[in-house]
């Protein structure tokens, strides 16, 4: 009898290690690449700046992003929406996606962006980009870093002249 009830165990133990082993997981991305390494860097790993991207159904806020110079960065995306959303850049090389972010939730993506040129962002779930959920990133070209107006990606907020005004409504 006693030693039925340890076979007994023993079984409800395995079936349970087997059962939450394929649970639990980081939400999972399209391509399963984490969303915390980088392209292969040619300027390291140091991070130059972090990009906040905020999605929601079906666009991305801002949509088109300049950065100074060729190097790592941290785009990091806020959930606006109702459904999961992601973030993914390709374009000279590059090829990342991020891991699926759950509404009201934030995600990060870094990514090493090689060269000067345009990359594309978008998201990267269940045809979201062909619902306009995408956007250019344009690295050391038309961006003169004086004057004018451009986005500050580490706030959010748009400058002019010296004044900022909040880009998002809330």
């Amino acid at each position: 009898m006693r030693t039925h009830r340890y076979s007994l165990l023993g079984a409800v133990v395995v079936v349970a290690a087997v059962v939450s082993g394929g649970c639990g997981g980081s939400g999972g991305s399209s391509k399963n690449k984490p969303a915390s390494t980088s392209a292969p860097a040619s300027s390291g790993g140091a991070i130059i700046k972090t990009v906040t991207v905020h999605e929601s159904e079906y666009k991305l806020n801002p949509s088109a992003i300049a950065l100074d110079k060729p190097g790592t960065y941290v785009f990091n995306g806020v959930n606006d929406g109702t459904v999961a959303h992601a973030l993914a850049v390709e374009g000279n090389g590059v090829d990342k996606d991020g891991s699926h972010i759950s509404p009201g939730k934030s995600g990060t993506l870094k990514v090493t962006l090689p060269k000067a040129g345009t990359y594309e962002i978008y998201c990267p779930v269940d045809g979201h980009k062909d619902l306009g959920m995408e956007g250019k990133i344009t690295v050391g070209g038309s961006s003169s870093g004086t004057g004018g107006t451009h986005m500050d990606e580490n706030t959010g907020t748009t400058q002019t002249g010296g004044t900022s005004t909040r880009r998002y409504g809330y």
